[in-house]
Parts: structure tokens; C-alpha cells; sequence
């Protein structure tokens, strides 16, 4: 048995965790479109202080090293009971997979995230994605390489799709990007005339949260995401605390412009978020987001208002008043309000993480607000099992056995 080029240590200590970090600074170097995310984004992920999901999960990163020393590779490993057995079979995840074009290596560390999650009962390895949130870290970017990440959406370079599918991982489901141009994309006239006649009936109304205290806010988007995206598989209850987090992170970029929500008598049925893309703005930090960076952060951000995209964070609307018109209403209520006034200093929106199990949401994007898919990524599964039938992920409101 021939001896492999390369060797795996685990992440154990503060000078691995560096070369965990400082990898992919090396492999992107030179390539314009590719932002340093910040170092402690992502070593909050493998934080269990600030990472909830330790509570009933585990995480383990890996760097790999070359025969010169070199490290050449990285990946981390993860689950959590929760949402593993919230599938056919128990799932775990690997991320953060970061590499030369070598496939020998890549098979090598997929082996190495398999195998620990193995030893921890699982049956299946989704890839890559985060020990966290879907919104952050989630997916294969597989189309629209010549265009600059999202904040805290992944990069990588075309060859990772093949280090990933030659490995044997399977399309589970794909995530699309949409970009609107907002001084030269028009939204579809059927938005007008289904907004007009959802102001037929009495009671709905439109606002920003300009003004408004971030506690209130808070509780009107858990109500909405609880009822909203009840829909989907494993999502739990969001409780005040965790709502009050959220908002709370966003505090310091928030522009209360951007973020809308619908009421109809006065009870909270539908929101927008929008926040600025600060990609536009931290790829300067290297990573670093020390006080001077935080102080040019919020110059570039507040005063100068260098940032010229949003990023379309979430979109949802409570179950009992889809299909009435409230998207629309919503829509229309943005763009002429906010999207083409003088009050405005952005000049693209883009529309992430809308899910190809999501057939409705990817046509009110694409057929009434006109946008345009430009990015795409990839959550792929690998089933341990080779002989089992390999199935993609359900359509929305379509809910598995849950064990």
C-alpha cells in the first residue's frame, strides 16, 4: 500500500487554528473577486460559547500538510442530534473544505469527515456546509465564479465541484442567487395590478422600521418566521431571545430603509430584510475586524455610503396570507417608496439563498420582481451506504418522517 503524500492533524490549539484560518488567504491570493471573510466569523462557528448548537452536537476541524509541510488543505466535521435525525437517515455535515486541485487530497479529507462521522452514528455527510445557520457558509458555488460573494456566503474556485463529485457527493439541492439592477430592471406589471387589488380590501399597510424600537421589531419577525417557515423540516420556534440576537447582530449595518414588513390590522403578516452587503467594504480587513477596521467600517458604511449593493437577507410571508396578494403589495411598496427615489445610494439587490425546492419563490423572483440568476450553489449529500437509493431534497411543505 503505497504511502499518501499528504498528512491530517486536528485543529487542537490556537497555531492550528491560524493555519486553518490563514489557508484559504494563501489559495485566493491574487483573485479579485474572492473576499477575505473575518477571522472570527468563522472561529465562532467552532466557539461552543458562542456556538449553541455544541449543546447537543460536536465539531472538529482538520488541516492538511504536504510532504514540504506545506498545508495544503482544511475541513471541518459536525453534528448536531437535532437535525441529524431529522432525515431518513441520521446526517452529519463536513464544511469549510478548502484545497489545491488535488483529488487525491480531497478524497483524503472527505475520508477522514466521514469516517468521524461514522463513529458518531451517522449515515449520510451533507457538503459543504456550516455548523449553523443555512443563511451563512452553506453550499458549493458551481455558477457565477466572476461575480463577488454575498457576506458570508462561500467562494471557491470551479475545481471544487469535481473534487466533489468525483468523490461520489450528489446534488441534494441546489441555491440560486437573483441580481436586480435597480436603476434598469422594471418589475413585472402584474405586481401593480395584484398590489392594487390586495388595497381593495381594508387593513393592510406597508412600513419600514425607520423610527421604530429594535425590541418591537424583533418580536413582529418571530412572529412571522414561526409561522412562516413552520413549512420546512426541522425548523424549531424561534424563542424572544434568539429573535432579540439576530437583531442585535445586524444592529450596527442595519439601514432601517431597507427592512420592511406588512401588517394587516395592525398584526404583523409579512417582512422583507434587506441589509447592506458589507463584502463591498471588509475585503480591505484581511480578515481582521479590530477596532480601527470597525471604525472604517462604519465611516465607509454610514457616512461615505460607499456600499452600493444589497443583500436580500429573507423573505417570507405568514401561510394564512400567501397567495392573496401580499408579496406584491410588499414589492410594489418598496419600489416606489424607497427603490427608485433620490433616497437611494444602492445600485444592485441581490436575492440569496432562494432554494430549487422552493419552486414559488424562484418564479416570483425571476417572473414578477424580473431579477436575474447569476449565482448558483450546491448542498450535496453522500450517502455512506453506496447500494441505497439516493433521493434529492423534497419539495417545500413536503415534511419527511421524523423520528
Amino acid at each position: 500500500m503505497s504511502k499518501t503524500k499528504y498528512t491530517l492533524k486536528e485543529v487542537t490549539d490556537k497555531a492550528l487554528e491560524k493555519e486553518f484560518i490563514e489557508l484559504p488567504k494563501r489559495l485566493y491570493k491574487g483573485n479579485r473577486k474572492w473576499v477575505c471573510p473575518l477571522d472570527d466569523d468563522i472561529k465562532a462557528v467552532f466557539d461552543p460559547a458562542k456556538n449553541k448548537l455544541y449543546a447537543d452536537g460536536e465539531a472538529i476541524r482538520w488541516v492538511a500538510y504536504n510532504q514540504e509541510g506545506e498545508v495544503v488543505g482544511r475541513i471541518a466535521a459536525f453534528y448536531d442530534n437535532e437535525h441529524a435525525y431529522s432525515y431518513e437517515q441520521p446526517t452529519g455535515g463536513c464544511g469549510f473544505f478548502e484545497a489545491i486541485n488535488d483529488q487525491e487530497l480531497a478524497n483524503q479529507l472527505f475520508d477522514t469527515a466521514r469516517l468521524w462521522l461514522v463513529s458518531r452514528g451517522m449515515e449520510a455527510m451533507d457538503g459543504p456546509v456550516n455548523f449553523g445557520p443555512r443563511d451563512s457558509w452553506w453550499g458549493l458555488l458551481v455558477e457565477g465564479y466572476e461575480f463577488q460573494p454575498l457576506y458570508a456566503n462561500p467562494y471557491n474556485p470551479p475545481y471544487y465541484k469535481e473534487l466533489f463529485e468525483n468523490y461520489g457527493f450528489k446534488n441534494y439541492f441546489n441555491q440560486n442567487t437573483y441580481l436586480w439592477r435597480v436603476y434598469d430592471d422594471d418589475i413585472n406589471q402584474s405586481i401593480h395590478d395584484r398590489a392594487k387589488r390586495l388595497h381593495n380590501t381594508p387593513g393592510y399597510s406597508f412600513a419600514n422600521i425607520k423610527g421604530r424600537d429594535l425590541e418591537e421589531v424583533a418580536e413582529d419577525f418571530r412572529i412571522i418566521y414561526n409561522k412562516a417557515w413552520s413549512l420546512f423540516t426541522g425548523v424549531k420556534p424561534m424563542p424572544k431571545e434568539e429573535a432579540q440576537k439576530i437583531v442585535n447582530t445586524l444592529r450596527p449595518i442595519v439601514d432601517p430603509n431597507i427592512i420592511f414588513f406588512t401588517y394587516f390590522n395592525n398584526e404583523p403578516v409579512g417582512f422583507f430584510i434587506m441589509v447592506p452587503d458589507i463584502n463591498r467594504i471588509i475585503g480591505k480587513f484581511n480578515g481582521k475586524l479590530n477596532l480601527w477596521n470597525k471604525l472604517r467600517l462604519m465611516w465607509d458604511l454610514k457616512v461615505k455610503k460607499s456600499c452600493d449593493r444589497i443583500f436580500g437577507m429573507i423573505f417570507a410571508v405568514t401561510p394564512e396570507f400567501q397567495g392573496k396578494g401580499v408579496e406584491s403589495g410588499m414589492i410594489q411598496y418598496i419600489y416606489e417608496n424607497y427603490i427608485r427615489t433620490d433616497r437611494n445610494s444602492y445600485k444592485t439587490v441581490e436575492f440569496a439563498w432562494i432554494g430549487d425546492f422552493n419552486p414559488v419563490m424562484n418564479r416570483m423572483i425571476q417572473s414578477y420582481v424580473c431579477a436575474t440568476r447569476h449565482k448558483m450553489h450546491t448542498t450535496y449529500r453522500y450517502l455512506f451506504d453506496r447500494e441505497k437509493p439516493f433521493t434529492r431534497c423534497p419539495r417545500l411543505g413536503l415534511k419527511r418522517n421524523e423520528k
